[in-house]
């Protein structure tokens, strides 16, 4: 009799079948924490729903077809006629359409629709993280929009609406419309005052015709734009304004909006990222002129805490696939889970998960608010986060990624994909050193943003002696800011880790705090992960992470 060589033991169930949401710990937590009780029933009901759709074998396979079948551009018809649009995958549609039924863009028109949409969006990431684009740029598109109130009247509606409609007609005769944007040019990248687009006033006051290029647009296959170009006469010189570029215009005639072509990325292949030409381009302009960055500086504030959100949520899949394969293998005499070793790593990566999520849905309860404190709070805390969160994310991956072994570099597993993923949103809306920046002009010119953040990290003292510690230690780094560009990232990173430790000081178990204090704050840490003090209680830390399948 032939010996049976293809027997399988001790290999990891799929982690499949299971509530995203409810076996977050530290997302429901967090949830319960920022939401008026009244809306904890209505809420909960909603994100477990999404929970058990993001976890379940059909959505899952959604995500693989999406990015084994990348979009691709059409720029002419049988006829030689211009097309200029981007075919997709069935499964990119179906995520999308779940994307936006789930109100993943309809934050502003709801009460506490930010934190309950930064939940939705942290357990979203977790399937597919290309569709993320679209979803947060519609989202991010509403405050921009709010400067020009007849714009956001007629728009609004259409980008809050949980109808998702992918046909390319005018937005006007359609029950929901996407956003997309486009910032950056070649000759400037992230120095958008470098822009050459230029916007020639036509006839019809608040119209203009653009010239120029956009070198990353995003999302070129939605309904409308905003992008910055230099407004001013016909004769030369020019102010960057924000315009709104509808795709298809009220009479039915496509807008001029040229797809050169699509972006051979590193990761997210399931979205288009395009280059895109206007040539007498139709357009709204969107506050005044000579405005531009700070008419749409609401939608990149917006978009930075997705990047935060969409990191949060990698992490804590990464971290979830971790933790459930050790649970499952079997090595050396026991589990991988109970040798301590690999607890040790586990444990410290389920700390950066977790410090992430807490930190993101303390930022979107901020929105919710919405008054002078936490507007000047978010000044400042919004571009550290994104710094350090969206930083934290490829590492965190990479080591997850590694407890899986050679299981985890093929591609069956998933891990390779998030991998591919997580630099992404460290680069998006301005990579580390732009966010660094926004932080020093914050603390340069608005006094009331750093003594908001101060307050805030200020309710845990006295609480933990290693984050006492760490704020008596800011604050002597902020006392003197002369020459300070050069260590900004250095900064930028305490004011990120301190406001993370005062939140889980606050509102994590003990187990957790401590070891994120001892490690994070205290300096009892080495330079990989893994390296947690031996002392702590890191199976309980564990134990928090596991996924409930």
């Amino acid at each position: 009799m032939a010996a049976r060589t293809h027997t399988v033991t001790n290999q990891a169930p799929p982690l499949v079948a299971y509530d995203l949401f409810d076996a977050d710990r530290a997302l429901v937590e967090a949830v319960d924490r920022h939401l008026d009780p009244a809306l904890l029933d209505e809420a909960h009901s909603e994100l477990s729903a999404l929970g058990r759709t993001s976890g379940s074998a059909q959505v899952q396979k959604w995500g693989v077809l999406a990015n084994e079948n990348p979009p691709k551009l059409l720029t002419h018809d049988r006829y030689g006629e211009r097309l200029d649009e981007v075919e997709f995958h069935p499964s990119w549609h179906r995520l999308l359409g779940k994307g936006v039924s789930a109100g993943l863009t309809a934050a502003w028109s709801r009460p506490g629709g930010h934190v309950r949409r930064a939940a939705g969006f942290l357990v979203w990431s977790q399937v597919e993280a290309g569709n993320g684009c679209p979803l947060s740029m519609t989202h991010a598109a509403v405050p921009a929009l709010r400067t020009d109130p007849a714009l956001a009247a007629e728009w609004e509606p259409r980008l809050t609406s949980t109808v998702y409609d992918q046909d390319l007609r005018p937005a006007a005769k359609k029950a929901g419309a996407l956003f997309g944007m486009g910032m950056t040019e070649k000759q400037g990248g992230s120095d958008v005052r470098a822009n050459t687009t230029s916007a020639r006033p036509l006839a019809e006051d608040g119209t203009y015709e653009l010239t120029g290029h956009k070198w990353f647009c995003s999302a070129p296959m939605s309904d409308g734009f905003l992008v910055l170009a230099q407004a001013g006469p016909a004769d030369g010189g020019g102010a960057l304004t924000c315009f709104l570029v509808p795709r298809v215009l009220a009479d039915g005639t496509r807008n001029v909006f040229r797809i050169q072509r699509l972006k051979d990325k590193l990761g997210n292949r399931s979205n288009a990222s395009a280059e895109v030409e206007f040539d007498g381009t139709w357009a709204r302009r969107v506050g005044d002129e000579g405005r531009g960055v700070r008419s749409i500086m609401g939608m990149v504030a917006a978009t930075r805490l997705d990047c935060v959100l969409g990191s949060a949520g990698l992490m804590r899949q990464a971290v979830a696939q971790a933790v459930h394969h050790c649970d499952h293998r079997e090595a050396f005499g026991g589990r991988l889970l109970d040798k301590p070793l690999m607890r040790n790593v586990l444990a410290d990566l389920a700390l950066e998960s977790e410090a992430a999520t807490t930190l993101a849905l303390r930022l979107a309860a901020a929105y919710d608010d919405g008054g002078e404190q936490e507007r000047a709070f978010l000044r400042l805390a919004v571009p550290a986060a994104k710094y350090w969160v969206t930083k934290r994310c490829t590492p965190v991956v990479a080591e997850a990624l590694e407890c899986l072994g050679g299981n985890g570099y093929v591609e069956e597993s998933g891990m390779p994909r998030l991998l591919r993923e997580s630099p992404l949103n460290s680069i998006w809306e301005g990579a580390g050193n732009i966010q660094a920046l926004d932080v020093l002009r914050a603390l340069q010119r608005e006094p009331s943003a750093l003594n908001a953040y101060l307050q805030e990290v200020g309710l845990a003292r006295g609480a933990d002696h290693r984050l006492d510690g760490a704020i008596k230690n800011l604050l002597t780094d902020l006392a003197d800011l002369g020459g300070v560009e050069g260590r900004a990232r250095r900064l930028v990173e305490r004011i990120a880790v301190v406001l993370q430790g005062s939140l889980l000081v606050r509102f994590a178990p003990p187990e957790v705090a401590d070891a994120f204090c001892a490690s994070r704050l205290g300096g009892d840490w080495g330079s990989s992960l893994g390296t947690l003090p031996h002392t702590l209680d890191l199976a309980s830390v564990v134990e928090r992470a596991r996924p409930v399948s």
